[in-house]
């Protein structure tokens, strides 16, 4: 099973650099134990931006936006058995927030999710795109 585990942001302040050494020994933990696929942090809202659907409008908002609970920090990419599996090591996790905050952790669908919405040729046409895909970032 695939997991996304999302940390959530805080303020708009540059991380302290013992927080980035406990981070870095957590992801050679999970890449150690097979766990990890990928990862990236982003940057802060301030440098985003959203664009609105309204019909067939849309409009841009630019960042910074208010409600930091709401926002992604960064995530990971994770490969583990169950979510209890997941959930254990979130909680090995160093804590990313001053004092409090949550990280939230999301199964990722896979292909065969779909088996009752697509026929098992349109099923293979989305691994062979997958596939194409995980090449192609493999060039690069």
């Amino acid at each position: 099973m695939r997991f996304m585990v999302i940390v959530k942001a805080t303020k708009d302040a540059p991380p302290d650099p013992q927080l980035m050494a406990d981070m870095n020994k957590f992801n050679d933990e999970l890449l150690e134990a097979g766990v990890l696929l990928g990862y990236d942090g982003l940057h802060p809202s301030s440098k985003g931006a959203r664009v609105h659907f309204s019909g067939k409008n849309r409009t841009v908002i630019d960042g910074p936006f208010a409600e930091s609970k709401e926002l992604i920090a960064g995530f990971w990419f994770w490969q583990v058995k169950s979510l209890e599996e997941a959930i254990e090591w979130v909680k090995r996790c160093p804590n990313c927030h001053d004092g409090e905050g949550d990280i939230e952790i999301r199964q990722v669908f896979e292909p065969e999710d779909f088996a009752t919405a697509f026929n098992d040729e349109e099923i293979q046409k989305e691994k062979n795109f997958r596939a194409r895909m995980a090449a192609n970032a493999a060039k690069k």
